[in-house]
C-alpha cells in the first residue's frame, strides 16, 4: 500500500484522527520532551510514545527528529503542526461562536490591530455591525506588530487583522483590502503648537526639542528618520519610544517642549482625548496604507464580511476629515 496515496491518506485522517492526537501534537512541539509531555498530559512516556507512533503511521511518516537538544518537527511533521494549530484554534472560535450565539449576538470576531490604527474608525465599525439587527456580532481585539499578528492570522488564532500593507507583508495564503492612507501631523502641547505656528518649519531647531516617538524599527520610525534626513539632518533621539499613542499624546500634553510626528487620524483623536495641538505645518512622507487583511485560503464567514462591509463604511465616512 502506497502511504501517501492521497486517497488513502484521506480516509485514515477522517476515520481515525482526532482532536486528542492534535493536541498532542502541539504539546510534543511546545515541551520538545516526551517525558515533559507526559507529566504535563498527567499521563506516561510510553502510552505518549505509542500514541505518536499511531499519529505517525496514520500520516505516512515520521512527524518529529529526535536529538539531544529535544525533538523538532520533520518537514512533513512541520506541514502537519500547522495544520494542528489552526484547527485547534478553529474548535476554540467554534466554542465561543456558540456561546454568542445562545446569548442572543451573531457570532465573534478576533481582530488584531496594530498600533497607531484610528479608534475612532474602528469603533465606528463594530458600532455598525451591532446596528443590523440579529447580526450583531462581539469581538476581542488583541494588539501587536504586522508580523505578530499575521502569524496569528495565518494559524487562525485571529479572524482579520487591520494593519499597514507593504512589500514586506508575508501574503501566503493571506490578502489585503487597502482601507485608507495616513497623512503625517506635527502634534505638540497648545502652547509649543501656537508658538511654532507662527514660524517657518526648521528641522535643525525642531531636532533639539524633546521628541515622544513610536517603537524603533517600524515603519512610522523610518518615515520621521527619512523625513529629517531628507533635510540633511541627522534623526532625533527620542526621550521616549511608545507603541502607545495614548501615551505619546499624555507625555506632549504635559510638556511644553515635546513633540511627534503621528498620522493626521492618530493626531485628531489625541487633540480630543489628552489636548495636544496640531502644528500646521505641511508634511509629507510615503508610509504604507492602513489595509484589512484575511485569509485566502476558503471563503470569508458572514461575521468577518459583516465587518469588513462596516469597516469600509467607516473609513469612507471618517477618512475625508482626516486627509483635509
Amino acid at each position: 500500500m502506497d502511504l501517501f496515496d492521497p486517497s488513502a491518506l484521506l480516509r485514515r485522517l477522517s476515520t481515525r484522527l482526532k482532536m486528542r492526537h492534535l493536541l498532542l501534537l502541539l504539546q510534543i512541539q511546545q515541551h520538545k520532551s516526551l517525558t515533559r509531555v507526559a507529566e504535563h498530559m498527567a499521563s506516561t512516556q510510553p502510552a505518549i510514545t505509542n500514541a505518536l507512533a499511531e499519529l505517525e503511521g496514520m500520516f505516512g511518516g515520521p512527524l518529529f527528529d529526535r536529538s539531544v537538544r529535544g525533538m523538532a518537527p520533520t518537514e512533513l511533521g512541520k506541514v502537519v503542526l500547522e495544520r494542528a494549530g489552526a484547527m485547534v484554534h478553529d474548535l476554540r472560535h467554534l466554542v465561543r461562536d456558540i456561546e454568542t450565539q445562545t446569548a442572543g449576538y451573531g457570532g465573534h470576531l478576533h481582530i488584531g490591530i496594530t498600533p497607531f490604527i484610528s479608534g475612532q474608525i474602528l469603533s465606528s465599525a463594530i458600532q455598525q455591525t451591532r446596528l443590523d439587527g440579529d447580526q450583531q456580532l462581539t469581538v476581542t481585539i488583541h494588539e501587536g506588530t504586522s508580523d505578530q499578528l499575521l502569524a496569528q492570522l495565518s494559524e487562525h488564532a485571529l479572524d482579520l487583522v487591520i494593519g499597514r500593507a507593504s512589500s514586506g507583508v508575508n501574503q501566503t495564503n493571506i490578502r489585503f483590502e487597502v482601507l485608507y492612507r495616513q497623512q503625517p501631523r506635527l502634534i505638540a502641547s497648545r502652547r509649543l503648537a501656537a508658538q511654532l505656528g507662527r514660524v517657518r518649519l526648521d528641522w535643525r531647531k525642531m531636532v533639539d526639542l524633546d521628541w515622544i516617538l513610536g517603537a524603533p524599527n517600524t515603519p512610522m520610525r523610518e518615515q520621521v528618520a527619512a523625513i529629517f534626513l531628507g533635510a540633511g539632518i541627522a534623526p532625533p533621539v527620542p526621550v521616549v519610544e511608545s507603541y502607545s499613542a495614548k501615551l505619546i499624546g499624555e507625555m506632549i500634553a504635559a510638556n511644553e517642549r515635546a513633540i511627534s510626528i503621528v498620522p493626521a487620524d492618530i493626531a485628531e483623536e489625541l487633540v480630543r482625548v489628552v489636548g495636544v495641538a496640531i502644528v500646521p505645518y505641511s508634511i509629507d512622507w510615503t508610509l504604507s496604507p492602513i489595509a484589512l487583511f484575511m485569509r485566502s485560503d476558503g471563503l470569508p464567514r458572514k461575521a468577518e464580511q459583516l465587518f469588513a462591509n462596516a469597516l469600509h463604511a467607516s473609513c469612507q465616512k471618517i477618512c475625508a476629515g482626516f486627509s483635509s
